[in-house]
């Protein structure tokens, strides 16, 4: 027997409401809501298409066995360690990025290359003649990886029942669409229905999925929030188009740690993994410019080295510009007020511009020191010595307050070639300074810095 109900569904957060609202009373949200028409089918509920269900009966805590998970090897290390150190039998894997970022690269090359493993991936965007397009471009070696071009929930499970695949690629989710729900392809409710589906299919076959999600023009993973929670990983992969590098962040892992990190560069024939990312991000040619301050700092649990650059200019249109690519843009306007208040710059009638280098985006507040520094390098015309490098975090009385991780910071520049580091005074107390090769300089003040960097 089959009904037909209008429900309103909140477009942020995916919450029902049999009436139109005009605030969400989950999320707290004006005018999310829009109507949906949901078709039930009382006689196929599950769109399981044949694949039988196995009972759960409660038991006791104790009688779980625990241990390690087992994991599935990627042969990627860098998604190993955003996924905390491989793919788990049985999980649910959502990546998400925006439109020709690489997603679909990533993880086609990533299955070509597995061995000893059936995987089944399945576009509903891209034709077989296209995908073979794309595997040849990246030199793919011969795996067992089955192409089902693909939109029906109910034949994909079909396609599964026949191959019995160890892992399964489904791009992208809101291409796919199930009987069970009469509404277009990517709606809110056929998004929800193919996802709590394809979950409770993982958790019984113990088939690991990887979902591949678009993106709204917010930045945020497209569909109902109820989504990201039904998954067990949530991955972002992120980078601008205009330069070569991506970043693969974990936003949530229940097999790992939310704070790990991977980068790649983008060629021609593919994604390639950047083991030592600070090689790359350090340019050989700033001898004799201004405004070039080293940075060490640490995204996830692995440290590099970036440049911050910074430009100062007496302000054209009498109104000062300010403007940061890659660093917080009022955090920046807090150092400036910090230099003005605390250490005599003025700097309010000047125009400021402040850039990462390579496009990426660092929010550790150990990169605090170089930024000012190169600041101060900029508006003073001079240049900051190529062997130092520097981490701290600023207070907003002009301290310069202690970091985490130092002993991998310093590692990471003693590798580099670095002779010296400026480090916070409170740092370098707990440390043992006679085992690093390289010069550790503290400093306890702003004032000190400046001493030590200009003279």
């Amino acid at each position: 027997m089959t009904k037909e109900k209008n429900v309103y569904v909140c477009n942020n957060c995916g919450a029902e409401s049999p009436k139109w609202i005009g605030k969400c009373p989950a999320c707290g949200q004006w005018n999310t809501y829009v109507e949906q028409v949901i078709r039930t089918d009382h006689q196929n509920k599950l769109p399981i298409s044949g694949i039988e269900r196995t009972e759960i009966k409660p038991m006791l805590l104790d009688e779980v066995t625990g241990g390690e998970e087992q994991r599935i090897d990627m042969k990627d290390d860098e998604l190993n360690r955003v996924l905390g150190g491989g793919l788990v039998p049985g999980s649910l894997v959502l990546l998400g990025g925006e439109p020709g970022i690489g997603k679909s690269t990533l993880i086609l090359q990533t299955v070509l290359r597995l061995t000893g493993k059936k995987v089944l991936y399945v576009s509903g965007e891209e034709s077989a003649r296209q995908l073979k397009l794309r595997a040849n471009r990246i030199k793919h070696s011969s795996s067992d990886c089955m192409i089902a071009c693909e939109t029906s929930l109910e034949h994909i499970y079909t396609d599964i029942k026949n191959i019995a695949p160890d892992i399964v690629v489904i791009d992208s989710i809101q291409t796919i669409s199930t009987e069970v729900v009469d509404s277009s392809p990517g709606s809110l409710a056929q998004v929800r229905e193919c996802a709590a589906s394809i979950l409770k299919f993982a958790k019984e076959t113990g088939t690991a999925v990887i979902l591949i999600g678009h993106i709204n023009k917010e930045g945020s993973i497209a569909g109902p929030k109820v989504l990201e929670h039904i998954v067990d990983t949530v991955l972002q992969f992120e980078g601008d188009q205009h330069y070569m590098y991506r970043i693969l962040r974990s936003i949530k892992n229940r097999f790992g740690s939310t704070s790990e990190l991977g980068i790649y560069e983008m060629r021609q024939d593919g994604l390639r993994q950047v083991p030592n990312p600070s090689e790359l991000l350090l340019s050989a040619d700033n001898e004799g410019m201004s405004g070039v301050a080293i940075a060490t700092a640490i995204e996830g649990v692995r440290p590099f080295l970036i440049e911050t650059q910074a430009l100062v200019s007496s302000a054209v249109y009498g109104y000062p510009q300010r403007s940061a690519t890659g660093f917080d843009l009022r955090r920046m306007n807090m150092l400036l007020a910090v230099l003005e208040k605390r250490v005599g710059f003025k700097l309010a009638q000047k125009d400021v511009f402040l850039n990462i280098a390579g496009g990426l985006r660092v929010n550790d507040p150990a990169i605090d020191l170089p930024v000012i520094s190169a600041i101060l390098s900029s508006n003073m015309d001079m240049e900051i010595e190529r062997d130092i490098c520097m981490a701290g975090e600023i207070g907003l009385s002009g301290e310069i307050r202690p970091v985490n991780r130092i002993e991998q910071r310093i590692g990471e520049a003693e590798k580099l070639g670095f002779n010296r580091m400026l480090l916070p005074k409170h740092n370098i107390q707990r440390l043992n300074a006679e085992k690093w090769k390289i010069q550790l300089i503290p400093v306890r003040k702003v004032e000190e810095a400046f001493r030590a960097l200009f003279g």
